[in-house]
């Protein structure tokens, strides 16, 4: 089927195109104008503005954290809007289902959920199965393990470790590595309740920096597209600018992503010890070589639910939980917690969180290096993304913000002060072009021609919040899904995965350590091939370097 889109203002910055034009799409693809073809059909989309399907590299949409918190909250879900008639679980509350209408319908086409234990990888991909439209994928967490914390401790053989991190990325079937506070559930299980980059794993002899140092090594050595993706030591502590900045330094110019950086960009000053130290930062990430990037993980005003392997700060968070309620998970290789919370406007701690985070989005000079999430659901739920959007975007729209926030708060920040305003270009480079280098998407991301067609036209309505809720229409690989803010079609889109080249004695040796520490056979934990999980699942192998 051949569709033309007429006379929109094409936003393609990854080919410096911003201006009026068609765009064509030939089944899954996006195609050159063809000479002396009639389209099968036509869309008139003059006045609106049309992008490539956004891509989110952090959310929390499948594990067992989401699922748990799920369960611990289910008023919140029941609560929430009314489920269309025409979706299959109608009796349902929010569900994965749902997941991917609401991304869709937001123009999202693409979402990684970026903290998956390894022996949970199974349960993420079956959540994922009933993930509609996106396609999607997982980040395997690993650095809190005995297997990789032993080789450290035996002298950190490079080979050895590249080898079992390739292997438990073919198991999982993930499409690239986490770390979350390296070392740091290990050491919770041993009764520490702080620790910082150089603080030593007990036992192991090894301490956070050297293990995410030899995580990021592997990633590199294995030719994986998505560099090592870290979530630093010391989230939420005031001062932790500092574990920040070390972090930076630390890994040496090499490729990494550091997770929603807004947790931490705090200073101690001030009469509370709480204030923004996200221009330090900011400075610090601008600086820094090209390798390294960054996404925000903004904080916004309203009711949502901590989901965090970090099990150090989740187990400190406890006391302010609302409602006054959590579950925490102390497992043989990671810990989790799962903390309700709620971010309130008229709260200084909050007030200042929030304008950090925009204080990030405006100080940071790349949007090619600084990526756009709130860590759903952490920070805030990803459906307050079209409200973001226009925060940054209108320093008019900050203003009245502002305006309702403690005065005491907002002078422990320089955001008034900030003028600058986001482009379409610079929204696209940041929610479609960035992500889709970062995580090695040669295909999408951009509107060329023979890109899949993951396609968004919004109306460009000055209310940039209204605009980015309800698209006026998606395509996703060629097939309409959404119109008018509406799904239209439901479909299943692939789960992405690498499988890199390592060397198979490492299975072996694996096999005999499961025998041994579990008594089962490590096959237990594997994620089997896609026909295995129903629902038409399909992987799409995206390609490793080596």
């Amino acid at each position: 089927m051949l569709i033309r889109l007429a006379g929109g203002r094409i936003v393609d910055p990854a080919n410096k195109q911003d201006g009026i034009g068609d765009l064509w799409i030939r089944g899954d693809r996006i195609v050159a104008p063809p000479q002396g073809e009639t389209p099968d059909a036509v869309y008139d989309v003059s006045d609106k503005i049309v992008m490539a399907g956004a891509i989110d590299i952090h959310s929390h949409i499948a594990s067992g954290g989401v699922n748990t918190a799920r369960l611990l909250l289910p008023e919140n879900h029941r609560a929430h809007v009314p489920r269309p008639a025409a979706t299959p679980l109608s009796t349902a509350g929010w569900s994965t289902f749902e997941t991917g209408c609401r991304y869709a319908m937001m123009g999202f086409t693409t979402v990684i959920e970026p903290a998956v234990p390894a022996h949970q990888a199974l349960h993420s991909h079956l959540e994922l199965a009933d993930v509609p439209i996106i396609d999607k994928g997982i980040l395997a967490v690993l650095g809190d393990d005995d297997f990789l914390l032993s080789l450290l401790r035996g002298g950190g053989n490079r080979t050895a470790i590249a080898d079992y991190v390739g292997s438990m990325l073919a198991a999982t079937k993930a499409m690239g590595l986490k770390a979350v506070n390296p070392g740091g559930a290990i050491a919770f299980q041993n009764n520490a309740r702080t620790f910082d980059l150089d603080d030593v794993v007990p036992f192991y002899g090894v301490t956070s920096r050297q293990i995410f140092q030899a995580m990021q090594q592997a990633a590199i050595d294995l030719g994986i597209p998505h560099p090592l993706h870290l979530h630093i030591n010391n989230l939420g502590v005031p001062g932790n600018v500092d574990t920040a900045i070390k972090t930076i330094a630390a890994a040496e110019g090499k490729r990494i992503h550091l997770a929603h950086i807004q947790f931490y960009s705090y200073g101690k000053e001030g009469k509370r010890g709480f204030s923004s130290a996200a221009p330090r930062l900011a400075e610090a990430i601008n600086a820094a070589p090209k390798a390294i990037t960054v996404d925000i993980g903004q904080v916004m005003f309203r009711q949502t639910v901590t989901v965090s392997l970090d099990i150090i700060r989740q187990w400190s968070a406890r006391p302010m939980a609302k409602p006054r309620k959590s579950v925490m998970y102390d497992g043989a290789a990671n810990g989790a917690g799962i903390v309700p919370y709620l971010y309130k406007s008229d709260n200084f701690y909050n007030a200042v969180q929030w304008a950090c985070g925009l204080e990030l989005f405006l100080l940071l000079d790349d949007p090619m290096r600084s990526l756009f999430t709130t860590d759903h659901p952490n920070g805030a739920p990803y459906t307050t993304y079209p409200d973001l959007f226009a925060l940054i975007m209108s320093r008019d729209t900050r203003a009245k913000w502002l305006a309702d926030l403690p005065k005491e708060a907002v002078e422990m920040t320089t955001l008034p002060s900030l003028t600058r305003e986001y482009s379409f270009s610079e929204i696209a480079a940041m929610t479609r072009v960035a992500p889709a280098k970062l995580l090695g998407l040669k295909d999408r991301g951009h509107l060329s021609p023979g890109a899949l067609a993951d396609v968004a036209v919004y109306n460009d309505d000055l209310d940039r919040a209204q605009m980015f809720r309800f698209a006026h229409l998606v395509f996703k690989d060629g097939d309409l899904v959404v119109r008018d803010g509406r799904v239209t079609h439901y479909r299943y889109g692939r789960t992405l995965t690498v499988q890199p080249r390592y060397g198979s004695g490492i299975d072996r040796r694996l096999a005999g350590y499961y025998d041994d520490l579990y008594g089962v056979s490590r096959n237990l934990f594997n994620v089997p091939p896609a026909e295995a999980l129903g629902r038409d699942y399909a992987f799409e192998e995206v390609a490793c370097g080596r």
